[in-house]
């Protein structure tokens, strides 16, 4: 596992593309997340179907042709110099085999957000466009237009990467499952994204030489259970360096999920950290993804070697 080409930072006055490859989005947090663009002197355009509501399946935002021609064309479109997501949900597996990676691919890097379901775009992207993405908030997302954390560390990595070379895990959080230092590639997103799209054209073949970061929502403990003994029956977790833990809301509580990761990551041998303060959660850090660093489960910390973006 190599690092990724990183895209280039934003600029005041940047046009960003908001798309919905997933779930439908409400107009109220649309309309906030927006605001919250703007006030960051950006150009924010909302892709055609973005306010779409698919007429049977209302659980997607629009039909899945009209999702992938959103995204590809807000990707493809050179006035775009980068994607968000609007929300997450379930559809993005749906529509990743419409899209044309060629053709995204000849547009060149550009920055990419978002986080839960886009999880099998971030695969798709680095394994199709070579391309380092950011694991961050949705732009109509209740955490986004809410919480002045999610927002300011996301302005940062947009803008300033610099300032954000070192992630710290949430305050309160960062507890040490495993102690140790581990050096690799940041990957991973949603858990129950990376085991549905394990052996898919998309999907990187394995975690080895990568620090795999993990996260979910509204799972009990012994699916959390599953899906990671999914992974490593599949020897997707054979070779990782390190693992990060991120929010597990609605799964239960914590005390009940921390005796599944000791068992079936504890044996791994290599530094894990606990509630680091990313996914599905108040102040949601956001995390690049395709990037080398150092992941330091005792201090709670992830350096990067360099700024996620050029």
């Amino acid at each position: 596992m190599t690092a990724l080409v990183r895209p280039f930072r934003l600029a005041p006055g940047a046009r960003v593309a908001v798309v919905a490859p997933s779930g439908p989005v409400s107009e109220e947090r649309l309309e906030a997340g927006l605001d919250i663009l703007r006030g960051w002197d950006l150009d924010p355009v909302v892709a055609p179907h973005v306010r779409d509501r698919h007429g049977e399946l209302g659980y997607l935002a629009g039909t899945d042709a009209d999702r992938a021609a959103d995204l590809q064309n807000a990707w493809c479109d050179p006035s775009v110099a980068a994607v968000l997501c609007a929300r997450g949900g379930y559809g993005v597996q749906r529509i990743v085999d419409l899209l044309d990676w060629d053709a995204m691919r000849a547009a060149g890097p550009k920055v990419f957000v978002g986080f839960s379901d886009p999880t099998v775009l971030h695969q798709a992207f680095a394994t199709r466009l070579g391309l380092v993405t950011l694991y961050g908030p949705a732009a109509a997302g209740a955490d986004f237009v809410k919480n002045t954390r999610t927002q300011e560390h996301l302005r940062a990595t947009l803008f300033d990467p610099e300032s954000v070379r070192t992630v710290r895990a949430d305050p309160g959080g960062g507890g040490v499952l495993v102690p140790g230092r581990a050096r690799g590639i940041t990957l991973g997103g949603c858990l129950a994204l990376l085991a549905a799209d394990l052996g898919t054209p998309h999907a990187p073949a394995g975690a080895r030489g990568g620090l795999l970061f993990i996260e979910d929502v509204g799972e009990q403990a012994y699916r959390v259970d599953r899906m990671l003994t999914q992974l490593l029956r599949g020897g997707w977790l054979d070779g990782v360096t390190g693992i990060a833990l991120g929010s597990w809301s609605d799964c239960g509580p914590y005390e009940k999920l921390r005796p599944v990761f000791v068992d079936r990551l504890g044996g791994l041998g290599v530094p894990v950290v606990e509630e680091f303060g990313f996914g599905h959660c108040e102040g949601a850090l956001t995390i690049p993804l395709g990037v080398a660093a150092e992941l330091d489960a005792d201090a709670g910390t992830l350096t990067l070697d360099e700024p996620a973006l050029r």
